[in-house]
């Protein structure tokens, strides 16, 4: 089996700073892209960033000059520094992973791992 188990959410004040980060644990063999996404109260989720397995990022128009993602593969994970957060902002922020991973015998690919999540609130 496989997790990702995201940390560094909270409640912070318009202007602040939050650390975000997904540790990847299990049978995996190798990790491709990764990223983090966000669902807000009555929303759809959205794409926040993604990183490939070789460092190139791509940014949701929304977050670019804010929010940096980054990686260290080493350690199965991924981070999201997010600055100058903003009350609209608040959401569930959820990592997501492009992965190859044995099950019992087997080896799978799933391009759409998915965390639990991590709740970000903003207030003005």
């Amino acid at each position: 089996q496989v997790h990702l188990v995201e940390s560094g959410g909270g409640l912070v004040q318009a202007g602040g700073s939050l650390r975000l980060s997904c540790a990847a644990s299990g049978s995996i063999l190798r990790l491709y892209a990764m990223g983090w996404y966000r669902q807000a109260r009555g929303k759809q989720r959205e794409l926040v960033a993604t990183i490939t397995s070789g460092g190139s990022t791509n940014y949701a128009d929304s977050v670019k000059g804010r929010f940096t993602i980054s990686r260290d593969n080493a350690k199965n994970t991924v981070y999201l520094q997010m600055n100058s957060l903003k009350p609209e902002d608040t959401a569930v922020y959820y990592c997501n992973a492009d992965l190859t991973y044995f099950s019992g015998s087997s080896l799978r690919r799933e391009p759409d791992y998915w965390g639990q999540g991590t709740q970000v609130t903003v207030s003005s």
